[in-house]
Formats: C-alpha cells, sequence, structure tokens
C-alpha cells in the first residue's frame, strides 16, 4: 500500500505516516478517553496501548498519525487495500475528545478519500461496530451508503461479539 502512504495535508491538517516517534503523542491523545475503546475492535487505552502500536507498525496498512497544527490528535489508516477489485478501507481512526465536532474529521476523510481516488481506487468502504452510532452517521455524512449489516461479525477485545455496519463510498460520485 506503499501508493497510499504519502503524507498528506490540507490547511492546519495533516497526516504523516505513523512512525516511532509518534508514539508518547499518540498515547497520550488515546488516553484521553479510555471508554471510547469498549468499541473499537482493538484497545489503544493505556494499558495495551505499546503492544497495539507495535502491531500497527509492523502490519501492511498504511497508517497516519493526525496533527492539528503541531498537535498530534489522533490517527486512521488505509486497510485491506485490494487493487484488483478497486476498494479500499479506511479505518482504525481515532480523534482527541475535543476534535470531535469541529469539522476535522470530513478534512482527513477528505484528504484520505481524495488521495484513495488518485491511487485509483473505484470504492472506498468503512466498517464500524454497530453500537459506534457517532461513526455511522459521520460516515453517511461523507456521501457512503450503507451495503449491509455483517451480524456476530468478531470478537473484539473486550469479549463483546461485534456487529460490523459495511459502508461504501463511490469515488466517482465522491462530492469533495
Amino acid at each position: 500500500m506503499s501508493h497510499l502512504a504519502d503524507p498528506m495535508r490540507s490547511d492546519d491538517v495533516r497526516a504523516e505516516p505513523l512512525a516511532e516517534l509518534h508514539r508518547a503523542d499518540l498515547k497520550a491523545a488515546c488516553a484521553a478517553d479510555t471508554e471510547i475503546w469498549a468499541i473499537y475492535p482493538r484497545n489503544m487505552g493505556p494499558e495495551d496501548f505499546d503492544a497495539e502500536f507495535d502491531g500497527m507498525l509492523a502490519n501492511d496498512w498504511a497508517s497516519f498519525a493526525l496533527f492539528d497544527g503541531d498537535r498530534l490528535v489522533g490517527m486512521s489508516s488505509f486497510i485491506n487495500a485490494q487493487p484488483d477489485a478497486s476498494t479500499v478501507e479506511i479505518g482504525a481512526t481515532y480523534y482527541h475528545p475535543d476534535m470531535r465536532g469541529t469539522g476535522f474529521n470530513r478534512t482527513v476523510k477528505d484528504m484520505m478519500i481524495r488521495r484513495a481516488r488518485d491511487c485509483g481506487y473505484a470504492y472506498v468502504q468503512f466498517k464500524v461496530d454497530a453500537r459506534n452510532e457517532r461513526s455511522c452517521a459521520a460516515v453517511m455524512k461523507l456521501g457512503a451508503r450503507r451495503l449491509r449489516m455483517d451480524e456476530k461479525d468478531r470478537t473484539i477485545w473486550t469479549g463483546h461479539v461485534r456487529d460490523t455496519v459495511v459502508f461504501q463510498l463511490d469515488t466517482a460520485d465522491w462530492a469533495g
């Protein structure tokens, strides 16, 4: 996925490829809302952060540290790129609580969708825990349509068996 992994910027928002130098600041950002991790597949809260961060650095995702100005405030990734199917997923997204509802998500997702489209991907997918109503609503605002609900899709770190809502956005129809 290296073609997706270049840095991105839009005004004061930037996305840098996730690296070891981001560990401490991302750990602090993720610790700002420990309750949210209960609806994520992995726990990036303080007790499991380092092992999960190591895993993100080792996998084949194109993961980004997200900045508002000079402040690291979150992360997001391109996941499961399927060039033959012209599909890539955007996920593993988290924002510091004070960035929610500010338009930051829209800016980040616009950068990422534009990058996917520019790299030749016709479709961007989002897979969201059905309990995460805020994320489902945000994905719909981007112009994605709900494809399906994968019931009992996976067991997350808490032991909860998650239902996953799958959304898809056609980059040719995207208004960004």
